[in-house]
């Protein structure tokens, strides 16, 4: 029946109480902010780096994130996903004088100020970086347990180089191409020994795979006693193509190996009667329970085997690259 507001659905219920008028809040929330500022102004809008040009941009690479930067190579960057630490006065040093993009030093409570501690305080100081306190504990928890000696660093996230960054690299000193790719190498501690032999013997980079391989993590920092700051690390999403791709680009692909390699595969030859190590040169070593995949064994053009006395089976991956990098650089300089 018309107007009957007793029937049902004839007016509208509510439980919820009326909401206020939101004008006041807003305008008390905006006091003091001023007008948005134009996008070229904005560091992380894009185009405040078209308007500040070529040192935005490198600024903004060095940042890391989780879109990538881009490499020498112009090829797109993959960054890891969480901060990393440097835990060690060598490493932090060596961190300050490369130029990494460290957002802070962390000192222990009590800890004793030798010369490493006073130049990475001075170091810090001519870049502007902040110095904070923390106790001992903290710092355990913070490098996850690392021999920090009083001292780390907190980085962004890694920002790993493209594979082909790499061949760049070495078009740009004018050298034949050497590289190491680890193949399903595990322990940071491996990838930061292998990252430092490649530093001593003139390698243009390191490449792992993006799953089930150690990264670069602080452990690998540490092992790479700062080596990790000059010698970059690419991540490569399938290692076999990107060795297929290397060999498409004029490098023969060499695989450390143990024993011999299935019948039909590439030739096994003592290491020091490799005879490709003149030229643009991928070497590649896998883990040391398994050594090389079977697909990487079948893309290498050649595999090489490290002489040892008997009774020794094998050598990890950090100390067999090492030993295969020093041989490498001795022929070529033969």
């Amino acid at each position: 029946m018309a107007g009957n507001s007793q029937r049902r659905g004839a007016t509208r219920k509510s439980s919820k109480a009326p909401t206020a008028g939101s004008g006041g809040r807003v305008r008390r929330g905006l006091e003091g902010k001023g007008p948005t500022p134009k996008a070229k102004d904005r560091p992380n809008h894009k185009a405040y780096a078209a308007a500040k040009g070529p040192a935005a941009s490198s600024t903004s690479s060095q940042k890391g994130g989780g879109r990538g930067s881009r490499g020498p190579a112009g090829k797109s960057r993959r960054d890891g996903t969480e901060a990393e630490w440097i835990a060690g006065r060598n490493p932090v040093v060596e961190a300050l004088r490369a130029d990494l993009p460290i957002t802070g030093l962390y000192v222990a409570d009590g800890a004793e100020r030798d010369g490493r501690m006073r130049e990475a305080f001075a170091l810090a100081a001519d870049k502007g970086l902040s110095l904070n306190s923390a106790s001992r504990a903290d710092l355990d928890r913070l490098t996850n347990g690392a021999v920090h000696q009083g001292l780390a660093a907190r980085l962004p996230p890694y920002s790993y180089a493209h594979p082909e960054d790499l061949l760049g690299l070495a078009d740009e000193a004018d050298e034949p191409a050497l590289i190491v790719a680890l193949d399903s190498v595990t322990d940071p501690r491996n990838l930061g020994a292998v990252v430092r032999s490649a530093a001593a013997f003139g390698a243009h980079g390191v490449v792992v795979p993006e799953r089930r391989a150690a990264g670069m993590t602080a452990s690998a920092w540490k092992t790479s006693a700062g080596a990790a700051a000059r010698v970059p690390v690419a991540r490569a999403t399938n290692l076999v193509r990107t060795l297929k791709e290397y060999a498409d680009a004029g490098c023969m692909i060499v695989g450390l190996a143990g024993d011999g390699g299935p019948e039909g595969g590439p030739d096994t030859v003592d290491l020091p009667g490799l005879e490709l190590a003149d030229g643009p040169l991928v070497l590649v070593v896998g883990a040391e329970d398994d050594g090389l995949a079977r697909l990487t064994r079948e893309t290498c053009d050649q595999l090489v085997r490290i002489p040892m006395a008997p009774g020794v089976e094998s050598l990890n991956a950090g100390v067999a690259a090492g030993v295969a990098l020093y041989e490498i650089a001795r022929l070529r300089s033969a």
